[in-house]
């Protein structure tokens, strides 16, 4: 089941090119606020499904409509950092996600694919994409065992890190401006997930393929990943983990599409678009050129 949320916090189900509306089976107010309805949903989605999987309409082109974030108010948004090998390599990091661990993004920095990625003023600094698979948690869970993780997930996702390169400022910050974690185009169910260990990845920018990896290579795999985070924070329905971006990163500047596809997730483009503000006076002043002494 591909599920997504669209037009202002509706929720559908795809169905070949088309959305079926299936926001009043969901028992969703799109009006709400917080936007906690997938989340609410995913809770109960046992008791919900069979009422979503007989609706039968309305029906709209899946083309017409505004694709948002799945999960836009999760309860934590997790990544893990250089979880593949041939990143490490290429970033000369010294550690890996498996020995170091996760860190949290603002759950502000999520957007759907409908929208655009939105680069910050902040002269002297370079903002890169990162070609990522999503977990979408879907139950409570605390110290779950290796065995049990699979679980735990209610389904896939694709996802972007977009991030500002810099190890002097804070890896929080640099990862949490606004749009920084495009996820989408919509949630596949783990029911409909063959294999979510032989994944292909790719990611584009315009027409130049820049990253080109698979879910194989991870350091710390799905159950790891799963196993790691709840050993320290429980797990809440709709949270979103990050599991690591491949080698290949590389800038993104205004006027570019950055376009992501997952093997038997998806695919979404986003363009990339310049902020009239967002010039952060930490990352300014360390970018900036020292003024010589007199």
């Amino acid at each position: 089941m591909r599920i997504v949320r669209f037009n202002g916090g509706r929720i559908g189900l795809v169905r070949g090119d088309d959305i079926t509306d299936v926001t009043a089976e969901a028992g969703i107010d799109p009006t709400e606020f917080p936007p906690v309805g997938m989340v609410r949903l995913i809770a109960d989605f046992p008791a919900r499904r069979a009422a979503l999987e007989a609706a039968t309409g309305p029906a709209l082109k899946l083309a017409d409509v505004h694709l948002e974030t799945p999960v836009p108010w999760p309860n934590k948004l997790i990544a893990f950092p250089v979880n593949y090998i041939d990143h490490r390599q290429e970033m000369g990091s010294t550690y890996v996600a498996s020995t170091r661990g996760f860190f949290l993004k603002a759950n502000s920095s999520l957007v759907g694919a409908g929208d655009a990625i939105i680069v910050p003023a902040l002269p002297g600094r370079e903002v890169h994409h990162e070609c990522e698979l999503a977990l979408i948690i879907g139950r409570e869970a605390r110290n779950v065992s290796r065995e049990d993780a699979w679980s735990c997930i209610f389904g896939y996702s694709c996802l972007m890190d977009i991030t500002v390169r810099g190890t002097d400022i804070e890896r929080v910050m640099r990862k949490s401006y606004d749009t920084f974690t495009p996820v989408g185009p919509w949630i596949l169910t783990a029911d409909d997930m063959p294999d979510p260990t032989q994944l292909d990845m790719k990611l584009w920018v315009n027409d130049e393929l820049r990253q080109h990896a698979n879910t194989r290579d991870l350091v710390l795999d799905i159950p790891g990943m799963i196993e790691m985070a709840s050993s320290a924070t429980t797990l809440y329905p709709g949270d979103v983990i990050a599991t690591g971006t491949p080698a290949g990163v590389g800038p993104i500047a205004a006027g570019d599409t950055v376009t992501i596809e997952i093997e038997g997730v998806g695919r979404m483009s986003l363009p990339v678009v310049a902020s009239a503000g967002g010039e952060d006076i930490a990352m300014w002043h360390q970018a900036r050129p020292k003024a010589k002494a007199e």
